[in-house]
């Protein structure tokens, strides 16, 4: 199995953990389960962001641990009054050592936040309105367009945003009227090897109507500004900022440079 399909395998396990302890109705009695969602759709577009989705992220499966020491309240803090158009937090625990605590310390933030997590059943999607997200991330690679849809059904249903994430032409055709973005992941999940050409390649063949977020690869703020021009509305960065030793500095760099 390569990477992506070890992480969906451990994602079924530990979905299956999850009802076992907690049932959906549980989770409806949250209180964040019955706030207003914010749009990240629109603030991508607002011209007095930057059109950053920044992200908190301690490691990966490629990179190991990135920073295990920053605080997610702080660090999340300084992205959003320094002009993040979104916040992404990773909840996946055993590959990327992230939680739904760290989710729920981020909510403090009045910006859109997306779940980042491997999303493969409606269970995750009550879930992620249970702790304040505003986003969720549907991943064409582990999912059939016939899923895409009807994930993305139901979250509209709950009034929450969805991001769906390519990284070539075979997924185009997950690309449906109930996701609100399409993302293009220049780091292929299968191989994880990096590739800003991707996005470049594929926004010409992305609906104009739904905003289009670069995901991963992004290190330069000369590289938004291409991006930029191509078409690209948002831009996904977590790596850049996470390795180093205090990532609200290394946003604020990055966001002056800008």
């Amino acid at each position: 199995m390569n990477i992506l399909d070890t992480i969906v395998a451990r994602k079924k396990e530990e979905i299956a953990e999850r009802k076992a302890l907690r049932t959906v109705a549980d989770l409806e009695k949250e209180p964040f389960f019955e706030r207003t969602t914010l749009s990240l759709s629109q603030s991508l577009v607002n011209p007095e962001r930057t059109g950053i989705i920044a992200e908190f992220k301690r490691k990966s499966p490629s990179k190991g641990i990135i920073n295990g020491q920053a605080s997610v309240e702080d660090v999340t803090a300084t992205y959003a009054r320094l002009g993040a158009s979104g916040l992404s937090v990773l909840t996946d625990t055993d590959f990327f050592g992230g939680s739904n605590a760290d989710l729920l310390l981020a909510r403090q933030q009045q910006v859109p936040i997306l779940r980042k997590d491997f999303m493969v059943d409606e269970y995750q999607v009550v879930e992620a309105k249970a702790i304040g997200a505003d986003v969720i991330l549907l991943i064409a690679a582990c999912l059939t367009p016939e899923r895409v849809q009807s994930l993305a059904a139901f979250a509209k249903s709950l009034k929450l945003e969805v991001l769906l994430e390519i990284h070539d032409e075979s997924e185009l055709v997950h690309i449906c009227n109930e996701v609100d973005m399409v993302g293009v992941n220049n780091r292929n999940l299968k191989t994880f090897e990096v590739d800003i050409n991707t996005s470049l390649r594929l926004i010409g063949k992305m609906p104009a109507h739904k905003p289009a977020v670069a995901e991963s690869g992004i290190s330069d703020p000369e590289t938004i500004k291409t991006l930029k021009q191509a078409g690209f509305k948002g831009f996904l960065i977590g790596e850049n900022f996470m390795k180093q030793p205090d990532p609200s500095i290394a946003f604020a760099d990055f966001v002056k440079h800008l």
